[in-house]
């Protein structure tokens, strides 16, 4: 009876666990991706918002910028 106690308790062959080792690297890997998502957001605020399109000044005219002015000939 003492034997099949002994054996319950005991961990086998099959039984992994990860331990410290493994709490350790998942651990460095949530550092490291904290240090590199803060230095992208930074990269990223250098980089700063595309220019805006200025707007074609008024000419008076309804034609749309580029129309060809009239009486030219088309081939």
């Amino acid at each position: 009876m003492t034997f099949l106690v002994a054996a319950s308790n005991s961990s086998s062959l099959n039984d992994v666990e990860p331990g410290l080792l493994g709490f350790l690297v998942v651990a460095g890997l949530g550092v490291a991706l904290v240090f590199l998502l803060r230095s992208m957001n930074k990269q990223f605020r250098k980089i700063g918002p595309p220019p805006e399109e200025t707007e074609p000044e008024e000419t008076g005219t309804d034609e749309p910028v580029g129309a060809e002015p009239p009486g030219a000939k088309r081939d």
